[in-house]
């Protein structure tokens, strides 16, 4: 057990499902219009949202807050579109008449549905920036950073339900992410910016004194690279049709990214410390499995 918390005999008797968020790592709105994935089309249309943040670990830790990505509403009060929002937990939970306050003081969904309300909380993370030893992992029963960025599929291996309590899974997915690569994929083939992922080396070579300069993608290179992402969540709608076999009935499940990605637009690629609507545009889906 991470962080603490009470043992499973003496949390409350739980209530009956489950609820599973899935992030698609960097995934933006249209590369979904643009692959059409099928299967997640049962959970219902997918919506066009906004990230409350452009890079991995500060949305991590707003959706862990609860905060899905957001309408954009005009004409509302902000803390109005708060306590609707969390509102809607009570239909993916199951619990009438969940308000705000009942989410405090810790404010995070591993906490309040481990603590009270009696989940087994697990989390599959792609991405080291939201390894174990961040704060991220705290209240989760298990927690584990994959052995690759890019296998959803082997997430689904380490899924556990249990017909004495629910599940709550947060699945962080990595074949969306730069280099937008399938597990089958030859690594040789990846397209390459210096360094992991194009970040960490590079940060440690300029501390070090070392050029982490490197040549600009050209715009054909960036749309390929965006057809990369594409095919990369054609790939995964075939992975979500196994997840959704393997769920209990009555799942309650999320799926959206924690931000988008620029493959070009501005003169800019990537995310990060941009300022543009397409690195918050996200894509957002959700819905109970019968």
């Amino acid at each position: 057990m991470l962080q603490g918390g009470p043992p499973e005999d003496s949390r409350p008797d739980p209530r009956p499902g489950a609820s599973n968020i899935v992030i698609l790592d960097s995934l933006r709105y249209d590369t979904w219009l643009s692959a059409r994935p099928r299967v997640l089309e049962r959970l219902g249309p997918v919506e066009r949202r906004w990230s409350y943040a452009s890079w991995t670990a500060p949305s991590h830790y707003n959706l862990l807050m609860g905060l899905l990505p957001h309408k954009s509403p005009t004409g509302v009060y902000a803390s109005d579109y708060y306590k609707l929002d969390y509102r809607r937990y009570a239909e993916r939970l199951g619990v009438p008449g969940l308000e705000f306050e009942q989410l405090l003081p810790s404010l995070y969904l591993p906490t309040f549905l481990r603590n009270k309300l009696g989940y087994r909380t697990g989390a599959m993370v792609s991405m080291p920036v939201l390894n174990r030893h961040t704060p991220i992992s705290r209240d989760f029963d298990s927690y584990r950073l994959m052995d690759r960025h890019n296998d959803m599929a082997a997430m689904l291996e380490g899924l556990k339900f249990d017909t004495d309590r629910p599940s709550f899974y947060l699945l962080n997915v990595g074949e969306t992410h730069y280099p937008y690569a399938t597990p089958e994929e030859d690594p040789a083939e990846w397209p390459r910016i210096p360094g992991l992922h194009g970040v960490v080396r590079q940060l440690d070579q300029a501390t070090a004194g070392g050029d982490p300069s490197h040549p600009f993608f050209s715009q054909e290179q960036m749309d390929q690279l965006r057809q990369r992402q594409v095919r990369a969540l054609g790939y995964l709608d075939g992975v979500f049709e196994r997840l959704f076999d393997l769920l209990p009935k009555n799942t309650w499940v999320v799926v959206t990214a924690d931000h988008g990605e620029l493959f070009g637009e501005g003169g800019y690629f990537g995310h990060g410390p941009i300022a543009h609507e397409k690195v918050l545009e996200v894509p957002f889906v959700e819905g109970r499995l019968r």
